[in-house]
């Protein structure tokens, strides 16, 4: 639930849970004279690749505006920023936006920050902001659950919150200790509080402690740095230390959505990335489908699928909003989806805090729009839409630092004598070099790897076919907006010479081959045609003559691939045998919804940077999992 907020007569917010005011008369100036120079910023992010903050409470985001604002101006700031903030009860939107207007100069960049802000449910939220060089990770819980349960590792520390009389465990000597274990030595610290306990703790926990002179009215602040005297206890195995703690070369195998924005994460970051593809274009295999979904997955005991895939939504909205031409490429309007008689899939109390931001029971108004049954069991999705994926992977490859090369078949790897990786076609010839390799080619992924590695990744193939046709003019019964369920309908997508509907897609496991018999096409096309029927009934006299032979039909298939759990598959090859291989593959049927955060979390993982989602759920999808 959002923090409820009482304003003061002079404009300051309150907290009545703390008994605390959220930031007091010094408002900005505390901001950039407190916490900003007390860390040394800006001057210690120069030429950095990345640059990490940690804040122990959000608020209203005003430490982290100001961290932004001086970012920006600064010509020589780092290539990326990430600023990780914790808060236990995140304020509304409305109240963000207002507390900003105090400061005008702040208030184009919490205006960005407010039109992500929404869905701050228990966990990790990644926000992806400034073209994607701005990483705000905003946590929701308690301080010390987050911060024992995440492996961050962090430049600076911001040292925030309520008084240590009203809010004492934030200050307490166990919450330090776990900010300590996120410190390198050298990180710096900073805060405006003065008291003896926290100045005993930090000194306890390993930082130099000293008083500053204090923005006036106030005498003191304090600032540390982390520097013990007994060795820094090192990150699990698991985690690190990091690949690359700076950019460096890589060759993508496979252009489709795996491959592309995992590319994109990369160049991002300051890389040369080689995307390599057998194909004749970009997206030349199962993402190149007319027209997909992205929907959060549905669980009442909120699982590890549900809670990727709602990390995968964030991060494929903010990318399609940066690349997409709304209306034209993507449509994020929202998405219906049928579910079993009296089981919604919402999580107990769901519609009744952040979770309605993301899924909540269908109205009425949207069942009838859809030519459903009042008493139909169906969720709408705000967070949710269609998109065209092969113009969203020609934009994401289209991005500065990415090398496109087509109609190039990786037959082998090979490891030179100074560790670097070369590609080589069937003829032994090298078509790129580079300090690592990360295969995203779907099914083709098994003949590479096991290759270099002797044995093959439980990988399974999903063979699907699409129909698909022109919509006829004036025709009723075809909901405004896609509805899934046993199958999915999209209609109203623009085409070159009117509107086209698409149905499907079929799942035949362990089926690779392609081109589809005709034989085989038209059951495809039966199966689709039956599911339409009890998905959506009221589209069945629209589309009728398309499967009855009185109007065009026409069917696009490829191959999918999954893994044994269901889940993505991202991380290292072998990073002690095979330093430098990496993995980014088995999106299964939800490619769209999880690609882009797939390509995030391998770019964080390779130069150790903070994750964009919750470290359980990374280790879900790590190749480690199955790859032993």
């Amino acid at each position: 639930m959002a923090e409820s907020i009482d304003w003061l007569d002079d404009g300051t917010p309150y907290s009545p849970r703390y008994g605390d005011r959220y930031h007091g008369e010094q408002g900005i100036a505390q901001a950039r004279d407190v916490f900003l120079h007390g860390c040394g910023l800006p001057q210690a992010w120069a030429g950095a690749p990345q640059w990490r903050i940690l804040e122990t409470g959000f608020g209203f985001g005003l430490n982290f505006l100001a961290t932004w604002a001086a970012w920006r101006a600064d010509p020589h700031r780092s290539t990326l920023l990430h600023f990780i903030s914790l808060e236990a009860w995140p304020v509304s939107a409305d109240d963000l936006l207002r507390a900003a207007r105090r400061h005008p100069e702040l208030l184009p960049l919490a205006q960005e920050l407010h039109a992500q802000y929404w869905g701050l449910l228990p966990g990790v939220h990644r926000l992806w902001l400034d073209g994607g060089r701005v990483l705000l990770t905003l946590c929701i819980g308690d301080a010390q659950a987050l911060l024992r349960q995440q492996s961050w590792e962090v430049d600076s520390v911001y040292l925030d919150g309520f008084s240590p009389q009203n809010n004492p465990d934030i200050w307490s000597l166990d919450t330090l200790k776990a900010i300590a274990r996120c410190c390198h030595r050298g990180t710096r610290l900073a805060t405006w509080t003065i008291a003896r306990a926290v100045r005993d703790a930090l000194a306890q926990c390993g930082f130099t402690v000293e008083k500053v002179p204090g923005l006036p009215p106030k005498r003191d602040n304090l600032q540390a740095v982390f520097d013990p005297a007994w060795e820094p206890r090192a990150q699990p195995a698991e985690d690190g230390p990091p690949p690359f703690a700076a950019p460096a070369r890589c060759i993508v195998i496979g252009a489709g959505l795996a491959g592309a924005t995992t590319a994109a994460s990369l160049a991002r970051r300051g890389w040369r990335v080689q995307v390599l593809d057998a194909g004749d274009t970009p997206a030349s295999g199962a993402s190149g489908l007319p027209v997909g979904l992205f929907a959060p997955h549905l669980a009442a005991d909120d699982n590890v699928f549900a809670r990727v895939s709602r990390g995968g939504v964030r991060a494929m909205l903010q990318q399609s909003q940066a690349l997409l031409r709304a209306g034209e490429d993507w449509n994020p309007a929202g998405v219906l989806e049928r579910r079993p008689a009296g089981k919604t899939g919402l999580p107990p109390g769901w519609q009744d805090g952040p979770g309605a931001d993301w899924n909540r029971p269908a109205s009425p108004e949207t069942l009838r729009a859809a030519g459903l049954p009042e008493d139909t069991t169906a969720c709408w999705h705000v967070r949710a839409g269609w998109v065209r994926p092969g113009r969203l992977v020609r934009r994401l490859l289209e991005q500065p630092g990415i090398a496109l090369r087509t109609g190039s078949a990786v037959a082998d790897l090979r490891r030179t004598g100074d560790g670097a990786w070369q590609a080589l076609d069937a003829t032994g010839q090298v078509l790129a070099e580079a300090e690592v390799v990360v295969v995203a080619a779907g099914p083709a992924c098994n003949p590479l790897i096991e290759r270099v590695r002797g044995a093959r990744l439980p990988l399974q193939s999903v063979r699907g076919q699409l129909s698909w046709g022109p919509q006829p003019a004036g025709v009723q019964g075809l909901p405004p907006f896609p509805v899934n369920g046993n199958g999915a309908l999209v209609a109203h997508v623009p085409g070159a010479e009117g509107p086209l509907w698409h149905l499907g897609s079929t799942f035949d496991r362990d089926e690779e081959r392609l081109p589809l018999p005709p034989e085989e096409e038209a059951a495809s096309h039966t199966t689709n045609w039956q599911r339409l029927q009890s998905l959506v009934p009221a589209a069945v006299p629209a589309l009728r003559p398309a499967f009855e032979g009185g109007a065009p039909l026409h069917a696009w298939a490829s191959v999918r691939c999954t893994s044994a759990d269901r889940l993505p598959i991202v991380g290292p090859v072998d990073a002690q045998a095979l330093p430098g291989l990496w993995l980014c593959t088995a999106m299964g049927a939800r490619g769209l919804t999880r690609a882009v955060l797939c390509g995030e979390l391998l770019a964080a993982r390779l130069q150790g940077e903070p994750l964009p989602l919750d470290a359980k759920l990374a280790r879900a999808m790590g190749t480690e999992r199955l790859l032993k």
